[in-house]
């Protein structure tokens, strides 16, 4: 119970968003966008195939100097690419889940996406990750706020829950 006249602390939320694939990206910004809602501080953490659904190009395109980190970006293929976690079906999945979303008046991942800053979501990108895969802030979504290590991101989650998606 608090003290009389102290306020408690807001809720806070972070999301590891590790998973590139469509339902679980999904998955991240329902929660993130829902507790936002709620008025819960809303932190997502991109990291490693995570990073693949924030690149500012949605599509495919060969991003860092390296041959290797070249081809992973690509083949990566920008959020208009992520596959299912099950059932992918060569890729077709993907476009029947999203059209089964449109049938039911579900929103789209770009559309949550989009509402999630304007909800005060903070999103934020991977250090370690961006280098592994040569990766800059200016190839991420400009509503990426910051670039941090795990070591900030661990201080950032100290009275937050904790998912990991």
């Amino acid at each position: 119970m608090a003290e009389a006249g102290v306020q408690p602390s807001k809720q806070k939320l972070n999301i590891i968003v590790f998973s590139g694939d469509l339902d679980r990206a999904l998955a991240a910004f329902t929660l993130a966008t829902g507790a936002a809602a709620l008025g819960r501080e809303v932190t997502m953490f991109f990291t490693f195939w995570g990073l693949n659904i924030i690149k500012k190009d949605r599509g495919r395109k060969a991003l860092g100097r390296s041959v290797l980190a070249r081809a992973f970006n690509w083949l990566l293929g920008g959020v208009k690419n992520l596959p299912l976690s099950r059932l992918n079906f060569a890729g077709a999945s993907p476009i029947l889940m999203r059209r089964m979303m449109r049938a039911h008046n579900v929103a789209q991942l770009e559309e949550m996406m989009e509402a999630a800053p304007k909800l005060g979501v903070r999103l934020v990108a991977c250090e370690m990750a961006m280098h592994i895969l040569e990766l800059t802030k200016d190839d991420l979504w400009d509503a990426v706020e910051d670039v941090v290590g795990v070591a900030g991101f661990l201080e950032a989650s100290k009275d937050a829950q904790v998912l990991f998606i």
